[in-house]
């Protein structure tokens, strides 16, 4: 497979797409923002509409914020389903509903083409790095054939089941993620309140049953103040409320995701949205009346 269509070149599409131009694909872009110049000058190819991508490419991948926007991209005006044809594949790298997808899904493959929902973990740093985590929903002989374009940008990727089935593996991943920086958050604050060194608590800590992911690259974001995003807040949110209104139409409570998400509202309402994720931190720090102290 050479021509790839990649909808969405924000702060994950952008390197994504220019990996896959790196491996000698021919790929053709769209984004509602100008198209990097980093990406042109690599071959890409700019189009004019969803549509005109879906003509041009035997596979679609779609990155973009939110369920809405997918549908968008997928079914309004001069949309993907508007010029996908049969045995053609489109592939949503999206975060977005798992019933939203079921039901994309359908609308897809009504028209001859096959879906994959396949939503990435690692962040803006795993997007440059080409190590996503891919988790990967749909026709098994549709992965069969995008795996190895997987591969460009990931390097963990698998096939969990079938559409919806990795947008709920993310959801999964999201609760996950936020219930480890909330921990993270209280030890690190717990230790510097108490008058601990937070940097060396956390080198201790490093080195034992509670090392983590987490611990070791967004605790050093709360012990040196960084709160640049590499993953916003508001974007975590976003995701802790699929995991919620998921939990609700499945009779589940998810008490501590719903704490989770209720200390990321306090940092947005303190003009955080744009934070990043780590920054949940702030949030306990404003009610404790203490900052960790900076390394």
């Amino acid at each position: 497979m050479t021509n790839i269509g990649f909808i969405g070149l924000g702060t994950m599409g952008r390197p994504m797409a220019g990996h896959l131009l790196a491996a000698g694909h021919r790929v053709l872009l769209r984004d509602v923002a100008p198209i990097a110049p980093e990406l042109m000058s690599a071959g890409g190819i700019a189009c004019t509409s969803a549509r005109e991508v879906a003509e041009q490419a035997d596979a679609v991948i779609i990155m973009v914020p939110d369920t809405p926007h997918v549908e968008a991209v997928l079914f309004g005006k001069e949309g993907v389903a508007s010029g996908i044809s049969k045995g053609k594949i489109v592939v949503d790298m999206s975060s977005i509903s798992p019933l939203g997808t079921k039901e994309f899904a359908r609308k897809i493959e009504a028209l001859g083409a096959d879906y994959l929902d396949a939503p990435v973990s690692g962040g803006e740093v795993g997007a440059k790095a080409a190590s996503l985590t891919i988790m990967v929903g749909g026709p098994e002989r549709a992965f069969g054939t995008m795996k190895p374009i997987f591969d460009k940008m990931g390097k963990n990727v698998t096939h969990v089941g079938g559409n919806g089935d990795g947008q709920t593996t993310k959801v999964a991943n999201q609760i996950i993620v936020a219930l480890t920086i909330e921990a993270v958050s209280e030890a690190l604050l717990f230790a510097s309140k108490a008058g601990a060194n937070p940097a060396l608590v956390r080198k201790a800590l490093m080195g034992g049953f509670a090392s983590s992911r987490i611990l070791e690259v967004h605790g050093e974001r709360m012990v040196k103040r960084n709160f640049d995003p590499g993953f916003r807040i508001e974007l975590h949110q976003k995701d802790l409320n699929l995991a919620l209104e998921g939990a609700r139409a499945l009779g589940l409570s998810l008490p501590s995701t719903a704490v989770a998400q209720q200390l990321f509202s306090s940092c947005t309402a303190h003009g955080g949205k744009a934070w990043d994720h780590s920054a949940m931190v702030r949030a306990l720090e404003l009610m404790a009346g203490h900052e960790i102290a900076r390394a």
